[in-house]
């Protein structure tokens, strides 16, 4: 799978039971997205990894509950503990308008219409109310408000975001 063209959506936490049930950290929206008869590679950093079908997921406490074709003991399902889950970009679904894969949004350079650039996404996380982009130069680190008060635009084919930030900031 090529890089850009594949999407992490989740982590291998742990097991649950003797049948090979994985628990899954989910980076996705929906348990949807974990869809059976798609095709997963489970890799840790700097490996090749391995294919896998998904044969059954569902919601489980604040993640997901993942059974994998060929992942049939408990043993088996160990060995996966800590592995990524990448899936090919075609089989999601393209993001509504003015929405965005995080992955797509890492790397942008970030320009504010009065400082100019300042910086780099680095990092993305969620609050109750919307995600904040961490945004960082050489010296400073800025957290952004994914909201429509502070980014004017997302502009992934030129790599930039434009934003407009509080005088005080």
């Amino acid at each position: 799978m090529n890089k850009a063209a594949s999407f992490t959506i989740g982590k291998v936490t742990g097991v649950h039971g003797l049948g090979g049930n994985l628990t899954v950290r989910s980076f996705a929206d929906s348990v949807d997205t974990f869809s059976p008869g798609t095709s997963v590679l489970l890799k840790s950093e700097n490996q090749e990894g391995r294919q896998y079908t998904i044969l059954k997921a569902s919601a489980h406490k604040k993640g997901i509950l993942l059974t994998l074709e060929g992942i049939d003991s408990r043993n088996l399902a160990e060995d996966l503990v800590g592995k990524e889950i990448i899936i090919d970009r075609d089989l999601l679904p393209e993001p509504e308008e003015d929405s965005w894969y995080w992955q797509d949004l890492y790397g942008l350079d970030v320009f504010d219409h009065q400082r100019g650039f300042i910086g780099k996404i680095t990092h993305i996380f969620p609050t109750g109310a919307n995600d904040v982009l961490v945004v960082k130069d050489q010296e400073k680190e800025t957290l952004v408000p994914m909201h429509k008060l502070f980014v004017e635009s997302v502009d992934i084919k030129n790599n930039t975001v434009r934003t407009t930030l509080p005088e005080d900031y």
